[in-house]
């Protein structure tokens, strides 16, 4: 497995040198630290096949970073390397997920076999993965938590009810993942091998909603040339998902909920009740309670959809979740467009981390998927977002510098800001700031930027 990503992490520099160099020799990608810290910080960063270990090192020692690999990702390899090999700290890392735990002075060839078969077996574990998520693996938990509690409550919550067949309601804001929380509800349950099918209630008017849910009969309007069979129908033995479940028309919620309590349908123009087995899964980003006292929402289908009622968090409220999403779409986007962006550099991980998301999870993918496709190298640069949080990175650094600016001072500091970052490109700053370069160079006049 050439151009593995490998982290080499040991005190001693001369050790932590020679390993460099074997593995360097072979055609791997290696990133050498000095210290479990350092070691930590990469590994939020960036995503690596292998991680080889010093076990003795100050603050943070070769286990923690062992627990950190694999907490980030499972599918990372770690060799442990000690010159104070013992049977119980041997077995205490076995237990935690070692590949090898390897006493030192380390044999170059025995390293080079034990490399080449950590690979092998990351390589293999992430096809048997990647199959078994493709064919509906019950097993294959797909929430991102990034160790907060009120995510990780949740999933077990997902985990919990699951098998069981009682209907869902998910509630959160737009773009926060509700979605992917039914999929995985869905493939965690027991009609797993049956069809999830998901309708966004919001997107249709109330006659397009009907046709989507219930289908039709031949000849019901115009152009009704044959029977359609409709999501409902479809997914039968299945799970359904109602998206924006709080925007659908009162006419419509009355047709559900004789669908959730007599666990049948008639098609649009029919008149005959067609049975389906279905589970019902609904969301929606509105508060459903006002919904119903303001008259639009009934009372009745909120209390049969409130079976089991699942809050997900905005993205602002579960920060620790950014660096694993980071990472899973820098590989989603790379492969996509034949890249390897595989790192995020200091300056864009901390404005990340210091951005609200009002868009949650989809603002993230979208800032995400532009940086790749921006970048000409593997990490995202400040100079690869959106040029809106180029700006944001501006206003923040100028607030820290002062309260209040006016609006010439603003412009003219951001305008020398968008230069240095570019390195004086007149060309890129003016596309950047949305301005010709004609325009560009009577500000620099203007402001006396002009060098």
């Amino acid at each position: 497995m050439k151009h593995a990503r490998i982290l080499i992490v040991d005190d001693e520099q001369i050790a932590r040198e020679n390993l460099d160099l074997i593995l360097k020799k072979e055609g791997y990608e290696t990133l050498p630290v000095e210290s479990g810290i350092i070691a930590l910080q990469a590994l939020e960063k960036t995503e690596f096949d292998l991680v080889i270990t010093d076990l003795k090192m100050q603050i943070v020692d070769g286990l923690q970073v062992l627990e950190k690999a694999k907490e980030l990702n499972p599918y990372t390899e770690v060799i442990v390397i000690t010159g104070y090999a013992t049977v119980a700290t041997a077995v205490d890392a076995m237990q935690k997920g070692a590949f090898y735990y390897l006493p030192k002075p380390v044999k170059i060839d025995e390293v080079r076999i034990l490399v080449r078969q950590a690979l092998e077996k990351r390589s293999l574990r992430k096809e048997v993965a990647d199959l078994k998520l493709r064919i509906g693996d019950r097993k294959e938990v797909l929430l991102v938590t990034g160790n907060n509690p009120k995510m990780e409550s949740l999933k077990k919550t997902v985990e919990q009810i699951a098998p069981t067949d009682c209907t869902v309601l998910i509630l959160g804001e737009t773009g926060t993942g509700k979605e992917l929380i039914a999929r995985t509800i869905h493939r965690l349950s027991n009609r797993s091998e049956k069809r999830f099918m998901a309708v966004n209630c919001g997107a249709f008017n109330e006659e397009l909603l009907a046709n989507e849910l219930f289908g039709h009969e031949k000849e019901a309007f115009t152009g009704a040339r044959g029977i359609k069979k409709g999501l409902l129908e479809a997914a039968n033995g299945g799970t359904v998902f109602l998206d924006e479940i709080g925007d659908m028309p009162l006419s419509m919620q009355v047709k559900l909920l004789r669908v959730i309590q007599e666990r049948t349908i008639i098609r649009v123009g029919g008149t005959d009740d067609v049975p389906v087995d279905l589970r019902v899964i609904a969301a929606t980003n509105k508060d459903l309670a006002g919904e119903i006292e303001g008259g639009s929402f009934r009372r009745d289908l909120y209390y049969r959809l409130n079976v089991i009622t699942l809050h997900v968090p905005p993205l602002a409220e579960r920060k620790e979740s950014i660096p694993v999403l980071c990472r899973h779409f820098l590989r989603k986007f790379s492969d996509a467009q034949n890249k390897n962006v595989v790192n995020i550099s200091d300056d864009v991980s901390d404005m990340l981390m210091s951005y609200e998301f009002p868009g949650n999870i989809r603002e993230l993918e979208n800032i995400i998927e532009h940086a790749v496709a921006m970048a000409e190298t593997d990490t995202v640069e400040m100079r690869h977002l959106p040029a809106d949080f180029q700006q944001l990175k501006f206003r923040i650094a100028s607030r820290r510098q002062r309260e209040f600016l006016t609006l010439e001072e603003n412009e003219m500091e951001y305008i020398a800001w968008v230069l240095e970052q570019v390195d004086n490109k007149k060309s890129k700053a003016a596309e950047i700031l949305g301005i010709d370069r004609v325009s560009l160079w009577r500000k620099l006049r203007r402001y006396n930027l002009d060098t």
